[in-house]
């Protein structure tokens, strides 16, 4: 028995490919069973979105309508960033009747499997044992179903098989393959081009001992060329675009606004050292989701994954070590590039965008590779220990207990097998996938109603949720408050600062004006906004939204100080008259009512 499920986990392929067809199906079925609950999230009510596709994904109905968001600032801006392939991918799909949102919602299943199967053939192209690449697959489905990566269906959810395409296509070197990645990271995460460039400059690279030497080889010289080449291409128009909403905002300039503080909307600069270098969700090195998961279970992994150098320096104790093909050079050349840009981008904030952008995605598939091989490799001494091919000696002699080292083989790969298949298991939620469920479905309807080309001003959580399910725009909110590009923000910045003010002064025409000036058709209020005391509550509140409206100084400090000296605000006078709709808690407001009332 012991013989049997030894040949099963850890043997090499042979002329058989029926162990490969076995392993691939189970890897395959666990993505689709992690994606399959991902899908029940997504399709769990009516009014669901997953959280990042509230700014990439709802100005795309306009592919479906062109009528929706007239001269929109915030969709006008979402759709001039977005990368030209992820663009046209979901117009493609909107003329064959498509809804963009349901097709977010969707195509993180496909997204999953490609990844799947790529992952796999890569492992195979190191290890060519299908149990390997079964334990990698399902290590890294796990990690992306504990983040919202894959399930936002936004730019960097293509990184994960794109990337893995290109480094399957490179270790066989299949030319036009690779050179059609790189093309398409080029065309939906733009970033990824610099780490698969990267990579490819070090396969030029050949070590003997600790010195390094250049490659002699003319055909990796063409194929690294050709491949620095098409990156060089698909880069290039993003080098020399000029965005219309202004440059990307310095590192010089961030260390000043409180977006990027602890409490901003962009949080980024820390003063603790692991919170911002190692763990930081945009700053940091390492996954945040590694930190907070119970026992730090990845980041164990990631441990066992580096100790596969020290297994190949002893090949008598882990024979399956001596099936490592070349192609594991691969893997150290991943960590170093994304290593050299995350340092990079750090140095040139923003430039280069999220530093941990650079390293994050791909220490979850250097995880999943890397520990998937050790895994197997491990695996396999253990059970050639178990067969007897080194036997302890000494006083204590397993010869005198022969079922002893078969026993503890078997209770270790089940214990193993059990804890990697059952883990999510023990999470409080899994999977993690982001999705948001709209809780005002009659404000949603009311708004549906109303003409295509209406603004609505709010200071509300709701009003990130009004665009995507009612197709209506808003004057700013908190989900598209992002402070990136500075033409861009110093609108928000403004439109937020006048709406604070207007919304919180006692004179009628400040009101009037504001209206007038944006051309607002309804406002969307906080039933206790106008209250004194609420103003305690969000100095007390550490809400998202509460944090969102309280770094707009001095226009909140303003508005505050005004409140606490007994200023009552002007639309407290026209609430009652004005209000055409009271949903949970909230009121809405329309502003021909507010300015007639006002002028009477």
């Amino acid at each position: 028995m012991i013989s049997h499920l030894h040949r099963f986990l850890s043997a090499p392929l042979g002329k058989s490919s029926s162990p490969l067809v076995f392993w691939l199906t189970l890897s395959l079925t666990f993505a689709v069973i992690y994606s399959f609950l991902g899908l029940q999230q997504a399709f769990g009510s009516e009014y669901v979105v997953q959280d990042d596709a509230v700014q990439h994904v709802f100005w795309m109905q306009r592919f479906i309508d062109p009528q929706l968001f007239p001269n929109d600032w915030i969709a006008n801006y979402y759709q001039s960033s977005a990368p030209a392939g992820y663009s046209a991918f979901y117009r493609l799909f909107a003329t064959l009747g498509v809804n963009p949102l349901f097709f977010s919602k969707i195509l993180p299943f496909a997204l999953v499997l490609l990844t799947t199967g790529y992952c796999f053939a890569c492992v195979m192209e190191i290890l060519p044992v299908p149990a390997a690449g079964f334990i990698a697959t399902l290590l890294l489905n796990q990690n992306l179903w504990m983040k919202d990566d894959i399930a936002s269906a936004t730019p960097r959810a293509f990184l994960y098989p794109l990337f893995l395409a290109f480094l399957y296509y490179l270790m066989r070197r299949s030319l036009f393959p690779c050179l059609a990645a790189i093309a398409l990271q080029g065309l939906f995460y733009p970033q990824c081009v610099l780490i698969s460039a990267g990579v490819l400059i070090l396969q030029l690279v050949r070590w003997e001992g600790w010195r390094p030497r250049l490659c002699k080889d003319r055909r990796d010289f063409g194929f690294v060329a050709a491949g620095l080449g098409m990156a060089l291409v698909v880069m290039l128009p993003y080098a020399l675009e000029a965005s219309e909403f202004g440059p990307v905002v310095t590192g010089a300039q961030a260390r000043t606004m409180l977006e990027f503080s602890k409490a901003g909307r962009s949080d980024f600069f820390r003063n603790h050292f692991s919170k911002f270098w190692l763990w930081g969700d945009r700053s940091g090195f390492f996954p945040r989701e590694w930190y907070k998961l119970p026992h730090s279970y990845f980041l164990i992994l990631l441990g066992v994954g580096l100790l596969l150098p020290v297994l190949l320096k002893f090949p008598s104790r882990f024979p399956l070590a001596t099936q490592i093909t070349k192609g594991i050079a691969i893997l150290p050349q991943i960590l170093l590039v994304s290593t050299f840009w995350f340092i990079a981008s750090h140095a040139l904030l923003f430039k280069l965008y999220l530093p941990s952008r650079y390293t994050q995605h791909n220490l979850r598939m250097l995880m999943a590779l890397s520990a998937g091989i050790a895994v197997t490799v491990l695996l396999d001494a253990l059970f050639s220990w178990a067969k007897g091919k080194r036997e302890k000696r000494g006083k204590f002699s397993l010869h005198r207990f022969p079922f002893f080292p078969p026993l503890l083989a078997l209770s270790l790969t089940v214990l193993l097998g059990a804890t990697f298949i059952l883990y999510p298991s023990s999470l409080k939620k899994f999977p993690r996938a982001g999705y948001e469920v709209g809780k005002m479905p009659e404000l949603y309807q009311f708004f549906q109603q109303q003409p295509k080309d209406i603004t609505i001003a709010s200071l509300t959580g709701e009003a990130s949720n009004i665009p995507t399910f009612t197709k209506r725009s808003v004057l700013t909110a908190r989900e598209y408050a992002i402070p990136y590009h500075t033409r861009y923000y110093a609108e928000i910045r403004q439109r937020t600062s006048d709406l604070i003010r207007a919304q919180y002064s006692p004179d009628p025409k400040q009101v009037r004006s504001f209206i007038e000036k944006y051309g607002i058709d309804f406002w969307l209020i906080d039933a206790k906004a106008l209250k004194p005391e609420y103003f305690a509550f969000l100095e007390e509140d550490d809400s998202h939204t509460s944090i969102w409206i309280k770094q707009y100084e001095p226009a909140y400090l303003e508005a505050k100080t005004r409140v606490q000296q007994g200023a009552v605000p002007a639309l407290a006078g026209v609430t009652e008259r004005c209000s055409v709709l009271q949903p949970q808690g909230l009121v809405v407001l329309q502003a021909e009512c507010i300015v007639n009332s006002i002028k009477n």
